[in-house]
């Protein structure tokens, strides 16, 4: 049936699009991204001596990975292309970076040396900090959070790759340095959209969101 109906009278009656009533899945995608970027972040900074990233793999697949990507399934419904498009796009890089790791996928096995993997691992990250540029590119008429988040994500994306390919841990852990206050912005994001969803929330968090006429 289409928008536009005949009425008895020969008028015509538009209907306006039904709202959707799916809740707002932006703080699960927002928590579930900041969380898992905070504890890999930490091992990219060497924290108490950890440089293995393998306790991550789990948190990827399942938080970083699939409940970012259920997010975006659910913010399409809504309308919302730019946050559609985002988490089910970092749900997939979660994905795909769990399964470099897990050693049944024999991706990390298949190189000869060190130097090929952190070659290949550094054209990976590229990858990545193009399309969050983009994103970036795409935020720049939001909000001075989503501007922040993206413009520190692209730098930490941006340090790493370089750091794999120059196999320089100075720089890769300065990359982790910035994912650490990547995931904190993405918590407060998260936060915010959380507490704007409640009927009487305790506080409000300002985004810096732009108002156009």
């Amino acid at each position: 049936m289409s928008d536009v109906e005949k009425g008895d009278i020969g008028t015509t009656h538009r209907y306006a699009p039904r709202p959707s009533t799916i809740g707002n899945p932006a703080s699960l995608g927002l928590f579930s991204f900041a969380s898992t970027t905070f504890i890999l972040s930490f091992y990219n900074v060497s924290v108490d001596g950890i440089t293995t990233p393998n306790v991550v793999v789990g948190m990827a697949l399942f938080c970083g990975g699939l409940a970012q990507l259920l997010a975006g399934m659910w913010e399409f419904p809504r309308g919302n292309a730019f946050g559609a498009t985002a988490f089910t796009s970092y749900g997939a890089f979660w994905l795909s970076f769990a399964t470099i790791f897990l050693p049944g996928s024999g991706i990390v096995a298949a190189y000869d040396s060190e130097k090929e993997l952190n070659n290949a691992l550094g054209i990976y990250l590229f990858s990545w900090f193009i399309v969050t540029f983009l994103f970036f590119i795409t935020s720049l008429r939001k909000s001075i959070a989503f501007i922040a988040l993206f413009g520190f994500l692209s730098i930490t994306f941006l340090l790493l790759g370089v750091g794999k390919f120059v196999t320089n841990p100075d720089i890769s852990k300065a990359g982790g340095a910035f994912g650490i206050i990547t995931a904190f912005i993405a918590y407060y994001i998260g936060l915010a959209d959380l507490l704007a969803s409640e009927k009487s929330p305790i506080v409000g968090l300002p985004l810096g969101a732009f108002k156009y006429d």
